[in-house]
């Protein structure tokens, strides 16, 4: 059930049984198993608490060094618990750089737990702040403030560092779910790392709900905060983009994607008009529920895998792909060929999360692993590139399920 391959014989040497084994450790801590969002402020995160062997062991997961996006994933141990010589379940935090010390754990509810520790004193450096804040750096970013010329990109690191590491690893946890998949599906949903200027890298779970697909964050930052959706695909809008040398002028890429967002907005106006009039003609007690908006229901997912389906079939295997001119990339390295691009609109808002808007933009699909969105405003590009991590415990128990988890991080990060 749990995955623990040693010979559990050999412990009952040591004093401790297989009974204890399962019950003061396996069975005890069963509701901490899976995937978790820490609650760390804007920034959130990423943890995964697995049985390995005859530890239960929190890992935290970082993306790669910006820009490297398509770099495995980086991670590193939060906690552990074990029974060893002891006939009770021994709780360690691995924070800091002095080895594994006392830490406690508190199961809040079955969707919820916290981390304690005991000793924070093993987290300080002797060289003090300045030493911790130059460790932390070269773990986080793989460079020095020195080789960092850009003055508001040291300002968000600096602000990162002193936000974060006043929680000393005394963090709550909230459970998150891995998107379930669809036969429909474009590609197979799931967790991306993706640029985001001088941000860095984030973390993006891509979800498809019929006619639209969700990209939320579950890392973020002070403009953007974990739980936010900043992408939103248009499933039902296909962009056909011009020949490459016409896509290099970012005028000409602007008026086809400004075309398509007033044709979305008529249609949502004439759907509107179209529910008040069927609400006005029928008597209240006769009136069907209403048909929920986006597509959530059977019929808009039938008219996604029909509009998806359709621009598919018109559409070339690959065709060539170039940033417009001006358009800014943190990665230069994105693909020269992409499958099929979308209409969809993209979340920015001021420090804080202070007037938040949704503004258009172009989804591109490369392949199976990676896409990007040209945010049209900021005259940006991103590219999310797949995360190949086999996450174990983090399958949702329905769709009903996965939902509701992300309406909650959303709520939370609002």
């Amino acid at each position: 059930e749990y995955g623990v391959c040693e010979n559990l014989r050999k412990l009952e040497i040591t004093g401790v049984s297989c009974r204890d084994v399962y019950a003061k450790l396996l069975h005890r801590y069963r509701h901490i198993l899976g995937l978790w969002q820490p609650d760390i402020g804007p920034y959130g995160g990423l943890l995964n608490v697995v049985v390995d062997g005859l530890f239960i062991i929190g890992w935290m997961y970082l993306p790669p060094h910006d820009p490297h996006v398509d770099d495995p994933m980086r991670f590193k141990p939060l906690f552990r618990i074990h029974l060893m010589e002891r006939r009770c379940a021994t709780v360690e935090c691995m924070y800091g750089h002095k080895g594994p010390h006392n830490g406690h754990i508190q199961i809040v509810k079955k969707d919820e737990f916290s981390t304690k520790c005991n000793q924070t004193d093993h987290h300080r450096m002797s060289g003090g702040r300045q030493e911790e804040f130059r460790t932390w750096l070269r773990e986080e970013w793989g460079r020095t403030l020195e080789d960092i010329f850009h003055e508001h990109m040291q300002e968000l690191i600096l602000m990162k560092f002193i936000y974060t590491s006043q929680y000393d690893n005394c963090l709550t946890y909230r459970r998150i779910y891995l998107p379930p998949s669809g036969p429909d599906d474009l590609i197979k949903p799931g967790l991306f790392k993706g640029t985001y200027g001088s941000h860095g890298l984030e973390i993006v779970m891509l979800s498809f709900h019929g006619k639209k697909a969700k990209g939320t964050k579950i890392t973020g930052d002070p403009n953007i905060p974990a739980g936010q959706q900043t992408v939103e695909i248009d499933l039902a809008h296909p962009l056909q983009l011009p020949d490459v040398e016409n896509l290099r002028d970012f005028s000409e890429l602007s008026r086809i994607v400004l075309e398509v967002q007033e044709q979305v907005r008529r249609e949502e106006q004439e759907q509107e008009h179209r529910q008040e009039e069927e609400e006005r003609s029928q008597p209240a007690a006769s009136q069907p529920a209403a048909k929920p908006l986006g597509g959530e229901g059977a019929e808009g997912e039938e008219t996604a895998a029909g509009a998806e389906g359709t621009a598919q079939d018109k559409a070339p295997a690959s065709q060539p792909f170039v940033l417009p001119m001006g358009v800014i990339s943190r990665n230069e390295d994105y693909p020269r060929t992409c499958r099929i691009c979308f209409y969809g609109t993209g979340l920015i808002a001021g420090h804080g999360f202070t007037s938040p808007e949704r503004t258009p933009g172009v989804f591109v699909l490369f392949d199976d692993d990676r896409f990007g969105f040209i945010w049209l405003e900021l005259k940006s590009f991103s590219l999310y590139s797949r995360i190949k991590v086999s996450f174990q415990n983090a399958e949702a128990p329905s769709r009903e399920a996965f939902d509701e988890m992300l309406k909650n991080i959303q709520s939370l990060a609002t």
